[in-house]
């Protein structure tokens, strides 16, 4: 988070860093969306400074959307990801190319102390591949197939990634937000 939206104006502080016993707030909600504003809601009240928090998630179409809002604790939240993806991989076994369609979707929460609350959202698709490959990123990244650009996502350098995935997509629109907010007034 802080690489896509680092600029000289913005002091970017992770929670952890400001209070490192602070809230341990479970994701409960049904949506991206929820889950996102759950979090940043919880950084305000510990902090009373403005928050950024995310939810993001793989859908899988051959698996009606999931894992999706459970990406994080599908099979599990112990269970590390490259066990979750040979899951979906054994999973997907039989399932052909053109029925192996996927995304990559996130949510984005900026939430003010005043109470005002801003989402972003983006949208990264591609398809799950056959296997694991890539040594960047993290989640379900070795087994996200960018078909555009006949690569993996944990193929693609951080700067790369950034400018395509569904994370920096969100970031970006709240970027435009902060500047926006704090920069134009």
């Amino acid at each position: 988070m802080e690489q896509i939206l680092a600029a000289p104006w913005l002091d970017l502080v992770a929670l952890a860093d400001l209070d490192p016993d602070g809230p341990d707030v479970e994701e409960a909600g049904r949506s991206y969306d929820e889950n996102a504003l759950i979090k940043a809601r919880a950084a305000v009240a510990a902090t009373g400074l403005p928050a950024i928090a995310d939810d993001a998630g793989l859908e899988i179409d051959a698996l009606d959307g999931q894992p999706g809002v459970h990406s994080h604790r599908f099979l599990g939240q112990d269970t590390p990801f490259p066990e979750k993806m040979r899951q979906i991989l054994t999973l997907l076994g039989n399932v052909p190319e053109e029925k192996r369609a996927c995304r990559f979707r996130a949510a984005v929460a900026l939430v003010l102390p005043t109470g005002e609350e801003y989402l972003c959202h983006g949208v990264c698709e591609g398809r799950v591949a056959h296997e694991q490959r890539g040594t960047y990123g993290f989640g379900y990244d070795p087994i996200f197939y960018l078909p555009q650009l006949g690569r993996h996502m944990a193929e693609l350098p951080p700067e790369e990634k950034h400018r395509i995935s569904h994370r920096g997509q969100a970031l970006a629109c709240v970027r435009k937000l902060l500047e926006q907010l704090f920069l134009n007034r």
